[in-house]
């Protein structure tokens, strides 16, 4: 993209959706196992994430819910921002438990660059998942 004067105004909604039911393992390294990515890429101006959140499809014990980005299309990862899902059992008669990661709204998004890509995981395996979600905008 080239430089330019004029403001770079939102040109489109984005949202994102994962699953994740594996525990991620190698944390410690920039090439952590199970994560899956959480939507599209950002596009060829970069993106805006304003919102991530995360339920459990099941009974669940506290769980540390894992963000990372790759701008290498998955070859590496960083790890920007963790949350912790507290435990919950599942019952007819109690709503579900959201998690939203906190470091993240729209008065203090997450920047993507072009073709940087969100993905996430979890520490606690969990047979039925994780469902993630995010909504943003690219550029």
């Amino acid at each position: 993209m080239a430089n330019t004067p004029l403001p770079a105004y939102v040109q489109t909604q984005k949202t994102g959706s994962a699953v994740v039911t594996a525990a991620v393992g190698n944390i410690g390294t920039n090439a952590p196992t199970n994560l899956v990515a959480l939507g599209d890429a950002a596009g060829v101006n970069g993106a805006l994430v304003t919102k991530i959140t995360a339920m459990p499809r099941a009974t669940v014990t506290a769980s540390s819910l894992l963000l990372y980005t790759s701008k290498d299309n998955g070859a590496s990862y960083n790890l920007v921002d963790s949350e912790l899902m507290p435990a919950y059992t599942m019952a007819v008669t109690t709503a579900i438990p959201e998690t939203a990661f906190g470091n993240i709204s729209p008065s203090t998004p997450l920047r993507l660059e072009a073709g940087e890509r969100l993905y996430v995981g979890s520490q606690v395996l969990l047979a039925a998942g994780i469902q993630f979600r995010s909504e943003g905008a690219n550029f």
